[in-house]
């Protein structure tokens, strides 16, 4: 008997044919079924992690966390057929990215990070502490 799928896991429109860990470059490079391919920096994975330390339980519980300019990326673990777990090096480790998840924040990347930017610069807080 498998483990339960939390409810929403498995809707996916695209599925991921490779995923790489560049440590180096504090990346996470993701190829999908449809063609298109993703760089995700560690700082952008982390901060929006889908985790409930992150994001709370509804929109207005989400968290902004600052100072992970150089976070980066332990290891990226399996989580059945449905998404990865990411250990970063500052702990956190609680965040199950979804196939679907990690195709959002590739494709709305840069609108992310724009609202991320603002977000610090409003709260007076910064990506290095």
């Amino acid at each position: 008997m498998s483990d339960p799928v939390p409810e929403g896991r498995l809707e996916t429109e695209h599925w991921p044919t490779e995923i790489r860990l560049k440590t180096a470059e504090q990346r996470l490079e993701i190829d999908f079924d449809n063609g298109k391919t993703f760089s995700l920096p560690a700082e952008l994975l982390r901060v929006e992690s889908p985790s409930a330390e992150v994001q709370g339980h509804s929109a207005a519980q989400k968290k902004l966390v600052a100072g992970k300019r150089n976070v980066a990326i332990q290891s990226v673990d399996p989580v059945g057929h449905y998404a990865i777990r990411l250990r970063f090096d500052d702990g956190h480790a609680t965040g199950i990215y979804s196939w679907r998840y990690l195709y959002e924040l590739g494709d709305r990347q840069d609108e992310l990070w724009e609202r991320y930017l603002n977000q610090l610069a409003e709260k007076g807080l910064s990506r290095d502490r």
